[in-house]
C-alpha cells in the first residue's frame, strides 16, 4: 500500500488578494477541517503537490500531513484547478479520525478484459458506466480501489452494483443508503455498427433540377410552336399579295373597270 506525507504550513491572510499571492510565490492555498476542530487555512508546495497528484492512490488515501511540527491523519476532499493551465489553485483536506467512519470515492481497477469470454470468443467489447464507487468504513479498512474481474462475462451480461465484492468492513454508501442495487457497473455487447448512408440530398437536388429543366423545356416548345405558326402565316400573306389575290384590292379594280 501507497504511503503519502504531504508538508503545509499555517497561514494567516485571508481572502482572494491572500490566495493570489501565495500562487504567485509558488504555494496552494488550502484549508484543513473536521474530527469536531476548528477549520485551519494552510499553504502547501505546489510542485510537492502536483507531483503526488500524479499517483491514482493520493486520491483515495490515508494521507500523513505534516504541519507546525505536528502530524495529522487526513484525506482529499476536494482540489480545484486552473480552468486551462496546468496550475493548482486550492485544496481541501479533512481531518479524520480513528474511531469515525468516513465516505469516500473509490476508483475500480478493471482486470482480465483481454481474457474476457465474451470479448475473445464472441467478438463483443466492454463498456465501463461505473468507474469509482463510493464507499463508507473506517479510515484503517480504507480500500485504495475495488478490483472487478472480467475474466468469466459472457457476450450480453452486466456487472451490476451489488454484485461488487467489497472488503470486509466496508460498505456501499449508495446502497446503504437506498440506492438501486441494479445499476450498472460494466456491461459486455457487440460493438455497433455504423452504416454510411448514400448522400440523398445530392440525389434530391438533381432530380429536382431535371424536373426543373424539363417544365422550363414545355413553355419554350409551346412559344417556338406560336412563333412559328405566326411565321406561315406571315409568308402565306405575303405570298396572297404578290400574287394579286388580296381580296379587297381585287374587288375595287373590278368595279372601277366596269365603270369605265
Amino acid at each position: 500500500m501507497n504511503k503519502f506525507e504531504i508538508n503545509a504550513e499555517p497561514r494567516a491572510d485571508k481572502g482572494k488578494g491572500a490566495s493570489r499571492r501565495l500562487r504567485r510565490m509558488g504555494k496552494v492555498p488550502g484549508i484543513l477541517y473536521g474530527a469536531r476542530q476548528d477549520a485551519a487555512p494552510i499553504a502547501l508546495d505546489h510542485d510537492d503537490l502536483a507531483h503526488h497528484l500524479e499517483h491514482e492512490a493520493f486520491y483515495s488515501h490515508i494521507l500523513t500531513l505534516n504541519i507546525g511540527g505536528e502530524k495529522q491523519k487526513v484525506v482529499l476532499k476536494d482540489l480545484q484547478r486552473h480552468p486551462f493551465k496546468p496550475r493548482l489553485q486550492h485544496i481541501d483536506l479533512l481531518r479524520v479520525s480513528a474511531t469515525e467512519k468516513l465516505t469516500m470515492r473509490i476508483p475500480i481497477h478493471f482486470i482480465n478484459e483481454d481474457k474476457c469470454i465474451g470479448i475473445k470468443q464472441g467478438g463483443g467489447v466492454a463498456s465501463h458506466i461505473m468507474t469509482e464507487i463510493e464507499v463508507r468504513c473506517l479510515p484503517a479498512d480504507l480500500p485504495e480501489y475495488i478490483e472487478l474481474d472480467l475474466a468469466d462475462i459472457n457476450l450480453g451480461q452486466t456487472i451490476h452494483l451489488s454484485d461488487l465484492k467489497l472488503p470486509d468492513r466496508v460498505e456501499s454508501y449508495t446502497l446503504a443508503h437506498g440506492g438501486d442495487p441494479s445499476s450498472p457497473v460494466v456491461t459486455v455487447h457487440l460493438p455497433k455498427l455504423f452504416v454510411e448512408e448514400e448522400p440523398v440530398v445530392e440525389a434530391v437536388a438533381v432530380e429536382g433540377a431535371a424536373e426543373g429543366a424539363a417544365v422550363g423545356a414545355e413553355p419554350a416548345a409551346a412559344g417556338k410552336e406560336v412563333k412559328e405558326g405566326k411565321d406561315i402565316k406571315d409568308t402565306k400573306d405575303a405570298k396572297d399579295i404578290k400574287g394579286g389575290k388580296d381580296t379587297k384590292s381585287g374587288k375595287g379594280e373590278g368595279k372601277g373597270k366596269g365603270k369605265s
